[in-house]
């Protein structure tokens, strides 16, 4: 009886660390893409804006995937590699969007706004990594809750952070929605760790 036990506490424990592990979050591997596509080339190399591409990123909730135009706008005239590029002209003569793989996809429960990460300071990089340095991109963070809401519980302090030269603010005052609290069951809920600010 007592192996057994421990047996099973083991088991737990080793489904617990592989549930948090970057493996399980497919951290580092690659999404399959329509057309073979190097970050490193077009931000790093060519300091392409991340805005160029991901056009809706300022001010949508979804970051928005290249078009066909896009891509075929500066590829129509350089590097016009007919058979890699075949999905991209495809999609233009059927009015049909390329459809891209993401590697960031939240799970549909998950309501995450890019727009007002932007507008809070948070740069791409915090969440996405070096992708100007990715031959092919890959996930370089789990985006689990847990990963979100150790950021989300450091608000005030980013927030202080990317106003500093702005006059220091009075002790324990908070600014943006990190002044925005609940209580419940006696304790003060900041409103970037509610529930309902990320879950649908």
């Amino acid at each position: 009886m007592g192996m057994a036990a421990v047996s099973a506490m083991l088991g737990i424990g080793l489904a617990f660390a592989h549930a948090r592990s970057g493996g399980a979050w497919a951290v580092g591997r690659p999404a399959p893409q329509p057309i073979p596509f190097s970050h490193a080339v077009h931000a790093g190399g060519l300091g392409l804006d991340c805005r160029f591409c991901h056009a809706q990123v300022e001010h949508a909730a979804a970051a928005g995937m290249p078009t066909a135009e896009t891509c075929l706008g500066c590829h129509a005239r350089v590097w016009s590699v007919t058979a890699q590029l075949a999905p991209l002209t495809t999609a233009l003569a059927q009015g049909t969007p390329v459809v891209w793989s993401s590697a960031h996809r939240l799970p549909d429960h998950v309501r995450f706004h890019h727009g007002a990460h932007l507008h809070a300071g948070i740069g791409c990089q915090t969440c996405h990594g070096a992708v100007e340095a990715m031959p092919q991109t890959v996930r370089a963070q789990t985006l689990s809750m847990g990963w979100c809401l150790d950021c989300h519980r450091q608000a005030a302090t980013h927030e202080a952070a990317g106003r500093a030269e702005t006059p220091p603010l009075p002790d324990g005052a908070r600014i943006g929605l990190a002044a925005q609290t609940t209580m419940h069951e006696g304790i003060s809920i900041p409103a970037l760790t509610r529930c309902s600010t990320c879950h649908r």
